[in-house]
């Protein structure tokens, strides 16, 4: 593709604003075109969970992963996990950033991008619902884009924090201790952010009062989270600005698990060991780095505004113990691998803005450049997926038409190159028995190509708050997951495997309204592929196979909230949503598709000082798949609903706020969803029992 297309390309829409539960939607955002524009003139659903509505939730849990699954329409209920790997965006997989910079691993997705950042280090969170493609590979499913924390106008403010979580069923050896405090400042043109966490857990306790199972766990979890920024005001219109995140979150514990079984019934739950285990590496992120820097400039020429990004981010996540990497021919019972992956990146935008007559108009453009370096090997030096080297140069043009403040239209154009290299490989000797062992492959590597032009364009009318509808199309490019793909071969060329990118095309239609305290948000949607990639059990060599199948998702979400008086405010959502293979005509797994989640809340704050908040959550059944003789392939478990109440109260008094909350109030006594779908003996564990939170933030 010449590079006179490339840079006339551009970038997918986003689309507009379902209403986000517990807090009113901010006016502003920037995910969606990469620059700052009101909600109301996006067309497609978006969510913001502002500032207020993370320091609530830190009330009750630190997961953002919860915020997510509680607060956004359209998420599946959250596993109680570190991996994202339930928690799709309509059925699809999301792209994770932090201002802007890709946090998922794509090329090996291990979902586990959303333990990234702390919420305590964030101004709200972006999510882009539907494929989009404005930020390259990875998005076929939206965006969560981390916004983290702005100056202070004044020379020096913040806050310190100190919580704890215990357990209310067997509080012995569950309790946590949390540490959080944040710096920031405006000294004449210099300004700045320091935060820093320390959060380290103790061991998670279900309705029965016994540990929650390991694998993904939260038990005996230390994080560690190093976030700064400083910024220096050239002028009135140049702006630099640098930012440095450190996570690390390790699981590092004497308990061993006791395998129960999905067939029986039997859960499965960690005990104590009498000592570490030294074959185990502790699971988790390893001291993620992400750096950035960033020049801005609102006058570069006349009506024209400029940024430029640069980024570097060195992830290394580290995944539990399984015995389905055993060799006992090399004498491995086991493995653990790692996802590793590097990237730097360097983007540059323009914004120009041109009045004609009673059309307000503009122009997003500019330039991408991706370099993706990801491999998965064991910590024994095995080799599960070879490196994987992404070369990805993109250009797009993202243009907004607003005629009389009535009227609002997009459209846009991304154009992309993705070249990959991978050198000669082998897969992996795997047994799951003495006698049910894969077939180890010789791959010939090469190198993949990949053209791609997406559109996007969206219509929407603005005139009156009491119904604003939208309409909307958009594309996305999607790549992802390719290590899957690689490390699962059962041919001798990589030319053989089939690593087709997938190209998801979504619709939308909705609409917002908003009369007397009242705000109703709605949207349909349904995003096609030609090529999703699945994964079939193979029981001759014991290993889950990748799979390439059409996939069509729909459903729709509702959302509302309403101020009875100036002290009360309730809300609900709703989100359901299924999918086919459209070859088959067979559901597509519980890998993508949730159960129905409904959430009604009520905020209730009598005075300033006081504040009440009360969370009711119902997971919906899902049961679309036959068992063979009782047992169900993975991810197509039946699953039983179950409901859950949370309950939260603050009292502040002068700079010093008291907190406490209560989650599970009632003890449900339940296994979540992708507990319940995945159907294996490790993963089926119950959800957290009833657990209590108590704290204090003093603001200075």
């Amino acid at each position: 593709m010449s590079l006179t297309l490339l840079t006339l390309a551009a970038a997918a829409t986003t689309l507009p604003a379902a209403p986000t539960p517990h807090t009113a939607l901010e006016e502003i955002i920037v995910t969606g075109s990469r620059t700052a524009e009101r909600i109301d003139e996006v067309p497609a659903s978006v969510s913001v969970v502002g500032k207020d509505a993370l320091l609530e939730d830190l009330q009750l849990n630190p997961e953002i992963q919860n915020t997510l699954a509680l607060r956004v329409p359209g998420f599946g209920p959250a596993s109680g996990s570190t991996s994202n790997s339930g928690l799709t965006l309509r059925g699809r997989r999301v792209l994770v950033m932090i201002d802007g910079v890709p946090q998922s691993t794509p090329l090996r997705n291990g979902q586990l991008g959303v333990r990234s950042v702390d919420s305590s280090a964030l101004e709200r969170i972006e999510i882009i619902k539907g494929a989009t493609s404005i930020y390259g590979n990875g998005a076929a499913g939206g965006i969560v884009n981390y916004i983290t924390k702005q100056a202070s106008d004044e020379e020096i403010s913040g806050d310190i924090a100190v919580s704890s979580r215990f357990s209310l069923v067997d509080a012995k050896d569950s309790f946590s201790k949390r540490f959080d405090g944040t710096l920031s400042g405006t000294i004449e043109k210099f300004s700045y952010v320091i935060s820093a966490v320390y959060d380290s857990r103790g061991q998670q306790k279900d309705a029965d009062g016994d540990t929650l199972g390991l694998i993904y766990g939260l038990s005996d979890l230390d994080t560690v989270n190093l976030f700064t920024k400083a910024a220096y005001q050239i002028d009135e219109d140049k702006r630099l600005q640098a930012t440095f995140n450190y996570y690390d979150s390790q699981q590092e514990s004497s308990l061993v698990d006791v395998t129960g079984s999905p067939l029986l019934g039997q859960k499965t739950y960690a005990v104590e060991s009498g000592a570490s285990d030294n074959r185990f590496a502790p699971q988790g992120p390893k001291g993620n780095t992400n750096i950035m820097l960033n020049y801005s400039d609102q006058e570069l020429f006349t009506n024209t505004s400029f940024t430029l990004d640069a980024y570097r981010q060195r992830l290394k996540n580290v995944f539990f113990f399984s015995t389905s990497l055993a060799n006992p021919e090399q004498g491995f019972d086991g493995g653990q691998s790692l996802i590793k992956s590097s990237k730097s990146g360097i983007r540059a935008n323009f914004n120009t803005t041109v009045q004609w007559d009673k059309f307000e108009t503009s122009f997003i453009y500019g330039i991408d450049y991706l370099k993706d370096t990801t491999s998965q090997p064991l910590l024994d030096g095995r080799i599960w997926v070879p490196e994987i080297d992404m070369n990805n140069k993109a250009a797009y043009l993202q243009t907004k038409f607003v005629w009389n403040d009535a009227l609002v239209f997009k459209a846009g154009v991304r154009a992309e190159k993705i070249d990959i290299t991978v050198d000669d490989y082998s897969t992996l000797l795997l047994c799951r028995s003495a006698t049910t062992c894969s077939v180890p492959m010789d791959v010939t590597g090469g190198d993949l190509s990949y053209d791609s032009t997406t559109f996007n364009a969206g219509l929407r009318y603005k005139a009156s708050p009491l119904f604003s509808p939208f309409i909307s199309y958009s594309e996305g490019f999607d790549i992802s997951d390719l290590g899957r793909l690689l490390r699962g071969a059962q041919v001798t060329d990589i030319a053989q495997v089939r690593t087709e990118a997938s190209n998801v095309r979504h619709y939308e239609i909705g609409f917002t309204s908003e009369f007397d305290g009242l705000k109703i948000e709605f949207a349909y949607y349904q995003s096609t592929s030609e090529l999703g990639t699945g994964t079939k059990y193979d029981p001759v060599t014991g290993v889950f196979l990748p799979v390439r199948e059409p996939q069509k998702i729909h459903g729709f979400e509702i959302s509302g909230q309403y101020f009875v008086t100036e002290e009360l405010e309730i809300g609900a959502s709703f989100t359901r949503f299924d999918g086919e293979n459209t070859e088959t005509d067979e559901k597509l797994t519980g890998r993508y598709i949730s159960p129905s989640n409904l959430v009604i809340y009520a905020d209730y704050r009598p005075t300033e000082d006081i504040s009440l908040a009360l969370d009711y959550q119902r997971v919906g059944d899902r049961d679309e798949f036959t068992a063979t003789g009782n047992d169900y392939a993975i991810y197509e478990g039946p699953v039983r609903g179950y409901d859950l109440v949370n309950l939260r109260a603050s009292y502040t008094v002068g700079a010093v706020q008291f907190y406490g909350g209560i989650e599970n109030l009632f003890n449900k006594n339940y296994y979540s969803a992708k507990s319940q779908s995945i159907f294996l003996a490790s993963y089926f564990v119950k959800g957290i029992g009833r657990t209590a939170s108590l704290g204090m933030r003093y603001e200075f």
